[in-house]
């Protein structure tokens, strides 16, 4: 993340950046599995910045397509001021406003062509999480391989209190943030969720 600019987002230091973030090394250690694999969609954790260290706007710039160069971009479906309205739901009970580890992340591809109501409370009836905007972001961030043709994902974790979900597919051959409506399905879009989440606490 230093090398991509993410502590001069945060108005930090290189030093002091690391010093955010250093208390999870330990812990994503701990976690590490060699039975993940970001080609299947599946990794063991995630380091996640949120919005209140890096803006969204900064930060879906910073990522690519596996193989690719041009740059991810928030779609204009986003009406301007709606994306800081799309927050962590209260059901996500995040650990920390600045940083914080994800775990046992699935990018769900069984939920292709599901209506994304459903395959939210499928999701939640597993005892599992769904993934907010950030941490959609912090995925293709260091697993690009994971955002593949057809198998793109939905992040019912942010919702802004309408019908929309956010999610982030493949458009102009980059990385693109941005919704779907809940009772729409799409064979292309499935229901990202992950095991739990980890603060330093």
């Amino acid at each position: 993340m230093t090398d991509l600019g993410y502590p001069a987002m945060a108005g930090l230091g290189e030093a002091d950046f690391a010093a955010l973030v250093a208390p999870l090394r330990a812990r994503a250690e701990a976690v590490r599995d060699g039975a993940y694999g970001p080609e299947a969609g599946r990794v063991p954790f995630l380091l996640v910045v949120t919005r209140d260290v890096a803006p969204i706007e900064e930060t879906m710039p910073r990522t690519v397509l596996h193989k690719g160069r041009l740059p991810g971009f928030v779609d204009r479906s986003f009406e301007p001021g709606s994306l800081e309205r799309f927050v962590a739901t209260e059901e996500t009970e995040l650990p920390d406003r600045k940083a914080y580890l994800l775990l046992d992340i699935e990018r769900g591809e069984e939920f292709c062509g599901v209506v994304p109501n459903d395959a939210m409370h499928a999701v939640a009836a597993r005892g599992r999480t769904l993934l907010t905007i950030e941490e959609g972001i912090a995925l293709i961030t260091h697993f690009p391989q994971v955002l593949v043709k057809n198998k793109c994902f939905s992040l019912g974790g942010s919702r802004c209190g309408d019908r929309r979900v956010p999610a982030i597919w493949i458009g102009q051959k980059a990385p693109k943030l941005g919704w779907c409506w809940q009772g729409n399905p799409h064979t292309w879009l499935g229901m990202a969720s992950a095991g739990g989440r980890q603060g330093t606490a």
